[in-house]
């Protein structure tokens, strides 16, 4: 595997790629890999010739600053995550390299009404955050194909909208979520979780599958919604949402017309987790 933090040398390799009609798929990370990455990571080599996975922890996307201190960065054992499952390319730059400007007079690229709902509302700038290095990413990189987790649902649709919008010629995949046995959403914040909150943060799927079941048989989705979030709220959980929108575009519903997506937000221990589900 090759590695590189230079947009230069990033370019260079991917050239040459290209230049044997080779199609690039790129992975976008902020490392602490774990089996929900590797599942991007055999969707991304199904698509294409060439890997690259990205690991950059991306300062503009987090709200608060405590959040990006904490954030675990494990680059050694990430290469070799990488390594066994035959990525070509690790692409990690540092926050200097790709705001060269510094922060504060960086251009940014922004989603509205998509991005302001949701996540959007509950954490100002994350998502403004994401798009922007996302769209460095994309025009650094130029894959035929990208590659995103179903976990991070809103983020997934807010990419694919902005690819559209500013037309960048990217074929953008989601991966539905990866989970633990008792079906705990992988993600690289569990990591944080006391054993005892370990186990109770497996309601919080089950919780999704319960609202689903009521949702299948005709309940009314603002009495779902307020019945799951009352719910989690006994057993420990600082609820922020559990929210049932129409699938494409978030928008909300009156009536349960299919797909659909059951979205949720909730605070254990001192650990935010997030979880979906979607609904066809």
């Amino acid at each position: 595997m090759r590695e590189t933090g230079r947009p230069l040398e990033l370019r260079s390799i991917v050239r040459g790629w290209r230049l044997q009609g080779e199609r690039v798929a790129l992975v976008p990370t902020m490392g602490n890999l774990h089996d929900g990455h590797r599942a991007l990571i055999r969707e991304a080599r199904q698509r294409a010739d060439r890997v690259v996975v990205s690991i950059f922890v991306n300062p503009l996307q987090f709200d608060r600053p405590e959040d990006l201190s904490s954030y675990p960065r494990t680059l050694d054992a990430d290469r070799a995550v990488l390594v066994r499952d035959g990525v070509d390319l690790l692409f990690a730059p540092d926050a200097e390299t790709l705001y060269p400007g510094g922060l504060d007079v960086a251009t940014r690229v922004s989603v509205p009404g998509l991005g302001d709902l949701l996540e959007g509302e509950r954490r100002p700038g994350h998502f403004t955050g994401v798009a922007t290095v996302v769209c460095k990413l994309f025009n650094l990189v130029q894959p035929d194909e990208a590659v995103f987790g179903e976990k991070d649902y809103q983020q997934l649709l807010l990419v694919r909208r902005m690819a559209a919008d500013l037309d960048i010629p990217v074929r953008i995949h989601g991966v539905p979520v990866v989970r633990a046995e008792d079906g705990l959403a992988l993600s690289s914040r569990n990591a944080r979780l006391s054993d005892a909150d370990r186990v109770r943060a497996a309601l919080l799927h089950q919780g999704l599958v319960r609202a689903e079941a009521l949702l299948r048989r005709g309940g009314a989705i603002e009495t779902i919604e307020r019945a799951a979030t009352e719910a989690l709220e006994r057993v420990g959980f600082k609820v922020e949402y559990v929210a049932i929108r129409r699938a494409d575009d978030l928008a909300t519903v009156q009536t349960a017309a299919m797909p659909l997506v059951i979205l949720a937000a909730a605070w254990l221990g001192g650990v935010r987790l997030i979880d979906c589900l979607p609904v066809a």
